[in-house]
């Protein structure tokens, strides 16, 4: 078995009450690695700092200045977590054989990495970190997020249940990942898609170490709306047909009104039809409110702008600073 050189690609956005354990942890993990022959002496860990408002860069510098093996890249803005997951991994291939994806948060099992790296060697391109529960999650965010994965199952897209950004990656992978140019980026749809052979990790999920989650209510809705929205177009085709069921009520209806002409049995009143203005005229404006997504979607594809920019790089081979990343070929 080969060593290979990796890299664990983390992004960190205000993470600078876990950070320093974060570091304690991955410099034990690859120090073990390496003693085991899994990965090479030269295996980095990138962190990504997606414009964080704390002194997160700061630590990651001094991170860099005390061991080489950890690098970083600091966004000029924050871009989300999926761009700048996107803007480690692009530069993670030009230097590594394999390429690890992990939140700073340590609720993933980091353990897990030699697992993935031993799958790795037996021919498995991609090896998704799955979680065998959510009992760490609230009710409601536990209730969601199943019916998430239903409903994107439903709408005919590729994903992993249970399975968030935690992965392992080929370079080849990574490779073909970069060819997806789109600017919604839905790296849990995106990468099913790729098509090398893959298979799956199981561990449990903890409590966050410290710090606050970086995905509030409406960042896990807008998450979601992404999800859908760019990967299937039934909703659209919910809509036509729901409007066919409108037309087919509408003309039961209107033979109703005619019996009850003929019949002289005619009841004066505005309630039904008031009922009938506000329930259409509903469905009307959610019909739009579907359409305007994916034209709002269309809008901001063609327009093909970068999906961030560099402020600032930590990284051996690479220019010390870039002021633009211009977008991923």
């Amino acid at each position: 078995m080969k060593a290979r050189k990796l890299y664990i690609v983390v992004p960190c956005y205000n993470e600078e009450a876990v950070l320093q354990e974060t570091t304690k942890r991955l410099t034990v993990l690859t120090d073990r690695m390496i003693s085991d022959g899994l990965i090479t002496t030269d295996s980095r860990i990138l962190y990504v700092d997606d414009g964080s408002k704390d002194k997160t860069w700061t630590l990651i510098e001094q991170f860099h200045q005390a061991d080489s093996r950890f690098e970083g890249v600091k966004l000029a803005a924050n871009a989300g977590h999926q761009n700048a997951l996107m803007a480690g991994l692009d530069i993670a291939r030009r230097h590594g054989d394999i390429m690890v994806s992990v939140d700073a948060d340590l609720q993933d099992d980091i353990d897990m990495i030699a697992e993935m790296v031993r799958l790795y060697d037996e021919g498995y391109d991609i090896v998704y970190g799955v979680r065998r529960k959510r009992t760490t999650d609230t009710f409601f965010k536990r209730t969601t997020a199943i019916a998430f994965y239903r409903l994107m199952r439903q709408l005919g897209v590729k994903s992993v249940y249970n399975h968030a950004d935690y992965r392992l990656m080929s370079r080849r992978a990574v490779d073909q990942l970069c060819n997806y140019r789109e600017r919604n980026l839905f790296l849990r749809g995106i990468v099913p898609l790729i098509g090398y052979r893959s298979t799956c990790v199981y561990y449990d999920r903890t409590e966050r170490f410290a710090g606050e989650s970086k995905y509030p209510l409406g960042k896990m809705v807008s998450f979601a709306v992404d999800g859908i929205t760019s990967f299937s177009i039934r909703p659209l085709h919910l809509l036509f047909h729901t409007g066919l069921v409108f037309i087919l009520i509408a003309v039961l209806i209107f033979i109703y009104v005619i019996y009850r002409y003929v019949t002289d049995d005619v009841v004066p009143g505005w309630s039904s039809i008031i009922l009938s203005i506000w329930f259409v005229g509903g469905c009307i404006l959610v019909g739009l409110g579907i359409v305007g997504e994916y034209i709002g979607k269309i809008y901001i594809e063609v327009k093909d702008r970068p999906r961030y920019n560099i402020e600032e790089t930590l990284v051996d081979c690479e220019q010390p600073t870039a002021k633009s990343e211009p977008p991923l070929a």
